[in-house]
């Protein structure tokens, strides 16, 4: 079974809600005819009301499969202003700047995530990744133990080590360009619940490296190690380690020669790169060269799911990324 169908059929399972904040973006039309059809999710859509219903007409949604809310005419609209500007009042926030900014439908949908009516959103079709991870970093806010919003690619490889359609996850890939230790300790911390969440497997963490147990020293394999304590600190039964090369967190033949101790034994299945250079450059040629599947990147971190999408995403896109959003909530 391909990894998307396994993260949809968890998704039917779960039987969650999500809010797509772009309502009036025709996608968003179609994807959520597509999501209901397929039963991923509940469907709630933001944004003007006649607009939504011209456009679920053109398209054949049935409004009445789905909740529509246009936030500047919501019930709820005070008492979400009341709690955002509660939110961000260390930053001065007026009462009227707070409604400006809650009648926005991506902020709107990050407070339907906070206050329990939804289990999720997903944006991005229409608004950049910026203000999308604004939306969730200020309304939503971070998991416990995590400090950092980060992302990860879930990379399936058609065959490794005699092993098909295996399964790695990559972070981060996407967005912290030069993580702090503690940034990288909860990238590592929000990768494996990524691993475990939406691909079932028992996460194993592998800090990564040129240098594997202190084969080099440099301030940059400093770094790693001072992340490798952190994880663990945070996240005591996490099974991680590092420093490592890649050879040594993937390959246990490898392993044994370079660090028998590991109790990863060089089989690692989540990789943790020590900047944006090096995990951007390795999922694209690990993609290209290897001809393996890049699912993402997933969006990770935040207390709830917030997820991001390529402003030129297609309908299959969005539908798969409400599964995964919906596997994380």
């Amino acid at each position: 079974m391909e990894v998307i169908d396994r993260i949809k059929d968890k998704a039917k399972a779960k039987r969650k809600r999500v809010v797509l904040p772009e309502g009036t973006e025709e996608r968003m039309i179609q994807a959520s005819k597509k999501i209901l059809a397929e039963g991923l999710a509940e469907v709630s859509l933001l944004g003007d009301e006649e607009q939504i219903k011209k456009l679920a007409k053109a398209n054949d949604l049935d409004l009445s499969k789905v909740k529509v809310i246009d936030p500047v005419k919501s019930p709820k609209l005070k008492e979400y202003t009341a709690e955002y500007q509660e939110l961000r009042k260390k930053k001065g926030i007026t009462l009227d700047q707070a409604q400006k900014m809650m009648v926005h439908p991506l902020f709107y949908g990050a407070m339907m995530v906070r206050k329990n009516e939804v289990d999720g959103f997903v944006a991005g079709a229409v608004n950049t990744t910026g203000d999308v991870m604004r939306a969730g970093i200020q309304i939503i806010g971070m998991a416990p133990g995590i400090t950092s919003v980060s992302s990860s690619f879930i990379m399936v490889l058609p065959e490794f080590m005699g092993e098909k359609n295996k399964i790695f996850i990559f972070a981060d890939c996407a967005v912290i360009p030069d993580p702090d230790p503690a940034q990288l300790a909860s990238i590592a911390i929000a990768s494996a619940n990524t691993m475990k969440s939406l691909i079932g497997d028992e996460p194993r963490v592998a800090m990564l490296s040129f240098s594997t147990k202190g084969s080099a020293e440099h301030e940059l394999v400093d770094k790693v190690k001072e992340a490798t304590r952190i994880a663990k600190e945070i996240k005591p039964d996490l099974k991680i380690d590092g420093e490592l090369q890649a050879d040594s967190a993937i390959i246990p033949a490898v392993a044994k020669k370079k660090c028998p101790d590991s109790l990863l034994a060089g089989n690692a299945n989540v990789l943790i790169f020590p900047d944006l250079n090096a995990g951007n450059i390795a999922y694209k040629l690990v993609q290209r060269m290897a001809k393996a599947e890049a699912i993402g990147p997933v969006i990770q971190g935040l207390a709830k799911p917030a997820n991001d999408l390529s402003r030129g995403c297609s309908v299959d896109d969005i539908v798969n990324v409400v599964a995964i959003a919906m596997n994380l909530a």
